[in-house]
């Protein structure tokens, strides 16, 4: 059975330029570098790469994302890998965001999970259902 981590975390965003391959007039296409803090169950900091695209349609649009967390999650100190995959469909959010298999490290080894995040009063909130399994 999962256990549930939850808290809130803040996010720094910074634009990266596009390759060259990227026409400058290509506003649809982002690359992003992330730097996160975690609070709360999950007491952590992240560094990620995000990739996005917007359409020509108002409220659609989808990102890719990649974050290295290194921190405590509920006293177990360690490392993992989250993966994002998001679309927003006509304003309709659809968001997973799983931690990549066998990358949790030390006391997180064997780590899986699924988070979810929201916005509550102006913050980002997390709820992180997850498992330790018994690496043999």
């Amino acid at each position: 059975m999962p256990t549930t981590a939850t808290g809130n975390f803040t996010v720094k965003m910074t634009p990266q330029t596009q390759p060259e391959s990227v026409p400058a007039s290509d506003s649809t296409l982002g690359r992003f570098l992330l730097d996160k803090q975690y609070s709360g169950d999950l007491e952590a900091s992240s560094q990620g790469q995000m990739l996005s695209a917007g359409t020509q349609e108002k409220g659609s649009a989808g990102y890719v994302a990649i974050e290295k967390v290194s921190g405590t999650l509920q006293g177990r100190s360690g490392t993992f890998v989250l993966q994002h995959n998001g679309i927003m469909n006509r304003g309709n959010p659809e968001l997973t965001i799983i931690v990549v298999p066998d990358s949790g490290t030390d006391e997180l080894t064997g780590l899986a999970g699924i988070m979810t995040i929201a916005r509550v009063d102006s913050k980002h909130c997390y709820n992180f259902a997850f498992t330790l399994a018994a690496i043999q």
